[in-house]
């Protein structure tokens, strides 16, 4: 079964389950004029409208690639779990004015042991759901349902809690409803609040996953002539689809021929593990050069005297042109990479008279 059925049918399951959990909690919680219980029925309720936007959200987002949208419709995902973040966070709100109410102005409850029982099957429906529900998130990598999962594990939590609250008024009569209404409406905020936030960075662009990182880099390291790899980017389109680009170091002596069947062997081994759309580029690296390697060396050495200098790559030393070129990554704590920079080669040019420098600084993409 591909990611969109998987997804779909593992929403219109959370559909039904919360469909059947808003009824019985709804019918208990106006029977027992439980504040807690109504609310804990609002929020499965939005965790069914949660799942129908899921739908709506992956259905938009499969559409093929168009003129218009060459990268495909992948991100209308993050805009899905936006509006779910929102929706959570309106029911947030509710609750919290409810139960402030139910605190100023309280009101008697009346359980039975009837209504208990379902509240404490529902919590058990709603943990186990969760799980499968998250665990089937992690499996296609959508975010929707992976948040679904969480929200719908830590509602089970704060079921449990109003099952106490319940047990607490039925044996000794005492009404916590609308502390426990407040307590609701605020994890209920902040859980909207944190989806919010991760969406939004994913939208922004934030750093590649450190560990993806290192991975892709051994696997291209692999290649017997390839000397290291440097300014990997990977840009997300959508939870399944990434395309990014790197740089190699080779050897200056490969022939062109030699770099294009490197590269497109690169470019299908990455595709193939991963799934990224890689573009490869080349820096050459100087073979048999004794002044290419003393200018390398202290090119090196002074940069190690900088604590925000995180690596020198893409050195090349041009003879016929009298140029070198090299790469420097800088730490995003250093003010002035330029003044660094510019300090370094007025060094190497001191030493090195007869060349002309150009450093790129380079931004810390990836580990």
């Amino acid at each position: 079964m591909d990611r969109e059925k998987i997804i779909i049918n593992t929403s219109i399951k959370g559909i039904v389950v919360n469909i059947i959990l808003v009824t019985f909690k709804a019918i208990v919680g106006f029977l027992a004029n439980s504040i807690a219980i109504i609310l804990d029925a609002v929020n499965n309720l939005s965790d069914a409208l949660s799942s129908i936007i899921t739908i709506i959200g992956t259905k938009l987002a499969s559409k093929k690639p168009d003129k218009k949208h060459p990268y495909g419709h992948g991100r209308i995902e993050y805009f899905s779990s936006i509006i779910i973040a929102i929706i959570v966070l309106f029911a947030g709100g509710t609750a919290l004015k409810e139960s402030v109410v139910k605190i100023i102005h309280p009101e008697d409850t009346n359980y039975s042991y009837v209504s208990l029982f379902i509240v404490f099957v529902a919590i058990f429906v709603k943990l186990f759901f969760g799980k499968y529900v998250e665990k089937t998130g992690k499996k296609v990598n959508s975010g929707s349902l992976i948040a679904s999962g969480k929200d719908a594990i830590f509602d089970s939590v704060l079921s449990l809690s109003t099952f106490i609250t319940a047990i607490i008024s039925l044996i000794f009569h005492i009404s916590l409803e609308g502390i426990v209404g407040v307590v609701i409406a605020l994890f209920i905020i902040k859980s909207s609040i944190e989806i919010l936030k991760e969406t939004v960075n994913d939208l922004i662009g934030i750093r590649i996953d450190s560990e993806l990182s290192k991975k892709v880099k051994e696997s291209i390291n692999t290649f017997d002539v390839v000397a290291g790899t440097y300014d990997l980017n990977i840009n997300t389109y959508g939870p399944n689809r990434m395309i990014g680009s790197c740089h190699i170091e080779i050897p200056d002596n490969l022939t062109a021929s030699d770099i294009h069947k490197l590269t497109n062997q690169i470019s299908y081994k990455i595709y193939q593990e991963y799934g990224i759309i890689l573009t490869v580029g080349v820096y050459a690296s100087n073979t048999s050069d004794k002044i290419s390697k003393s200018i390398k060396d202290e090119l090196f050495r002074l940069a190690s005297k900088y604590k925000h200098i995180l690596q020198i790559h893409g050195f090349y030393v041009d003879k016929e042109n009298d140029t070198v070129y090299f790469d420097i990554v800088m730490d995003f704590e250093e003010e002035n990479p330029l003044i660094i920079r510019d300090e370094i080669i007025n060094i190497l040019q001191k030493k090195y008279p007869k060349y002309t420098y150009l450093g790129v600084i380079d931004a810390d993409l990836s580990d």
